[in-house]
């Protein structure tokens, strides 16, 4: 028997930090899991995390997990399968160090991700873009700061990490305006600002008065906004602006759907899928396809290149008293 708590912190010590270096929110989603997985196993066998070893969590139990996940947790299949891949993470580090246990983790390495619809993605239109830009108070502090905060999304597609995440110096205001900031994989990029962004922003910095290191886009006591709050504020000026644009009505907002619109906004604009992917800080060309299938306007197009089939309307009759008989039955 070999207990998995050294292994366990090995992991996030020396795998994770050491030799990956992998960002904080990895580590953070990581560490989750395990900590959910280690209390479900605790409230099954009543065994204590630091007294389990590698036998406690053989391929049926983390499947229990898994399922405990989807119909306890109410989680979403696509969480369900990040929770999977840490855990499989973790196993792939194990196999090399207990090779005892090889069975037990193979088995569980052989757990395959679930199979989800993907749906097409939600995006706004640009009349529902300018309603949502003008739904915050401009006559209160909050509501400057969420307008910027919004604009800046719709403009260059950051992920809302990306965005809670900025600080006032990462804001380049000079001849070619642009904003960086660090992705997904530590990937660093720039993205340029147009200049009705670029005009928000430097009125913002001067009335948001901070130091370089700041947070861009704080709260009232200056801390940084969270995801829960930028989201909260999105839902709130969605429900303001379905009073000007009723299509926000029938869509379900929330802040990734600006960065889809910023992609959408750059595809109608005919930029190339490539650079579209450079914008967003995608890992490949390939996480731009959603948007092709999302934009019925280029199917459209293609239909009005294609040669209409020509059939006369009619009903078929057959011509041979056997073929009768047999489409009567």
């Amino acid at each position: 028997m070999t207990l998995i708590a050294p292994t366990l912190q090995s992991f996030f010590t020396d795998r994770l930090t050491r030799q990956r270096q992998v960002s904080p929110r990895t580590i953070a989603a990581y560490r989750d899991t395990m900590r959910l997985l280690l209390t479900f196993v605790h409230a099954q066998s009543g065994k204590l995390p630091s007294q389990l070893d590698w036998d406690d969590l053989g391929a049926a139990v983390i499947s229990a997990f898994l399922n405990h996940l989807e119909l306890e947790r109410h989680n979403s299949t696509r969480t369900r399968n990040v929770r999977l891949t840490a855990i499989r993470s973790l196993f792939s580090y194990a196999a090399l160090r207990h090779p005892e246990h090889a069975a037990v983790i193979q088995r569980v390495l052989a757990i395959p991700p679930k199979r989800f619809d993907k749906r097409i993605v939600t995006f706004l239109t640009a009349a529902e873009i300018d309603a949502l830009i003008a739904a915050p108070d401009q006559s209160r502090w909050e509501g400057r700061r969420d307008r910027v905060l919004i604009l800046l999304a719709v403009q260059t597609g950051l992920r809302v990490s990306e965005l809670t995440a900025l600080n006032c110096e990462d804001i380049t205001l000079a001849s070619s305006a642009s904003v960086r900031c660090e992705g997904k994989g530590r990937k660093q990029r720039a993205v340029p600002l147009s200049a009705p962004v670029t005009a928000l922003l430097r009125s913002w910095l001067r009335e948001r008065g901070g130091r370089p290191a700041d947070p861009l886009f704080p709260t009232r006591t200056g801390r940084r906004l969270s995801r829960d709050a930028v989201a909260l504020r999105v839902a709130t000026h969605t429900a303001t602006a379905a009073q000007r644009c009723p299509s926000l009505l029938n869509k379900k907002v929330h802040p990734h759907v600006l960065r889809h619109s910023c992609a959408m906004s750059l595809l109608h604009a005919g930029v190339d899928t490539s650079v579209i992917a450079l914008w967003l800080g995608h890992a490949g060309v390939r996480s731009t396809d959603a948007y092709l299938h999302a934009d019925i306007s280029i199917k459209e197009k293609a239909l009005a290149l294609t040669t209409p089939a020509e059939a006369r309307p009619g009903r078929y009759r057959p011509t041979d008293k056997v073929l009768a008989f047999l489409d009567s039955l």
